[in-house]
């Protein structure tokens, strides 16, 4: 395989990996957004991504032979990932269901989570080894890192569990407060 620099295929290159990033960011939002199940806006990306795909695939295909800008199509897949994350993380709102259990401290750690202004639910249960105080709390996502690091830093050996959330219904959410 030659390679062959001509202002061309510099451009063209340049295109479908530009291209490329954007294909793969949208097809990344697209999933995310079709698992919470927003049925419109994955169908508007889903178009979106396809055409893209079409146009930059069909300009690939039509000389597999070069290198440029078949590297440009692959780092551009790669890289549109890291990008359609990024979006996604920054963007998308979304909440995350935070469970903690633990035998000593419960009550203060639902304390300073509420001093910190999440909502928290605490239920008194009966674990393997006795007594544990459950903790429940929906948080955006990137409210996620703070609450870890203050139950952690409470209670190092609290057992956490994160689970994504559809959707909500009333309740208490620091973003939002009191949500009606």
């Amino acid at each position: 395989m030659e390679l062959v620099l001509t202002q061309d295929t510099i451009i063209l290159a340049a295109t479908i990996f530009t291209l490329r990033v954007l294909n793969s960011a949208v097809g990344t939002i697209r999933l995310v957004v079709m698992a919470r199940g927003r049925f419109w806006l994955t169908v508007s990306l889903g178009f979106i991504e396809a055409m893209i795909f079409a146009w930059v695939t069909a300009n690939v295909i039509a000389d597999l032979s070069n290198i440029l800008v078949l590297f440009a199509y692959c780092i551009g897949f790669s890289l549109g990932i890291s990008v359609g994350m990024a979006i996604e993380a920054r963007f998308v709102t979304s909440y995350v269901k935070v469970n903690i259990i633990t035998r000593d401290g419960g009550h203060d750690i639902a304390l300073k989570l509420r001093e910190m202004g999440h909502g928290v639910t605490e239920i008194q249960g009966e674990g393997g080894t006795g007594e544990v105080t459950m903790l429940s709390s929906v948080v955006l996502r990137v409210h996620v890192p703070e609450v870890l690091k203050a139950v952690h830093k409470m209670q190092p050996h609290a057992f956490v569990t994160l689970e994504e959330t559809r959707s909500m219904q009333y309740g208490w959410l620091r973003a939002m407060q009191h949500m009606k």
